[in-house]
């Protein structure tokens, strides 16, 4: 059981997940203003991020990667492709799966991103080896409450 007083373990400001929320919506928010002069949202962003690792994944391999499934990804991919930053192509040797791959414009938009990161770390107030550390610590929350789910 945790050590606090039964009252203090119901008060908002003492749950894990309700700070982790509140970063979660500041994060998006001020990866909007960063995302601006690129033109994508933060999910695109994401998007963007896995295929600038990896480019020419499968639809399903980007939905493991990112935790989401077809049903919010295809709206996602067709807005990049609307904007020329990737194609969507079903593979040659199994019609099911569809290929996703950057366009030259995509490959482009790389150099741009490059910036997102450090204007991040500047404002989030930490220095890089906090940021690692609260990487890290985040991670290993996940990882548990994967293990658990599982």
């Amino acid at each position: 059981m945790i050590n606090m007083d039964r009252d203090e373990v119901l008060k908002l400001d003492n749950q894990l997940c309700f700070i982790i929320y509140a970063v979660s919506r500041a994060l998006t928010n001020t990866y909007r203003e960063f995302l601006a002069d690129l033109g994508l949202t933060y999910p695109q962003y994401l998007v963007m991020l896995v295929l600038w690792e990896q480019n020419e994944i499968t639809v399903k391999q980007l939905g493991e990667r990112l935790y989401l499934d077809s049903g919010t990804l295809t709206p996602l991919l067709k807005r990049l492709e609307t904007v020329r930053l990737v194609t969507r192509n079903r593979s040659r040797e199994d019609e099911r799966k569809v290929i996703i791959s950057l366009t030259p414009e995509g490959e482009k938009l790389k150099e741009k991103a490059y910036g997102v990161p450090e204007q991040l770390l500047c404002r989030s107030g930490l220095s890089l080896g906090e940021f690692r550390q609260l990487r890290a610590q985040l991670l290993n929350v996940f990882h548990q409450l994967q293990k658990t789910t599982d």
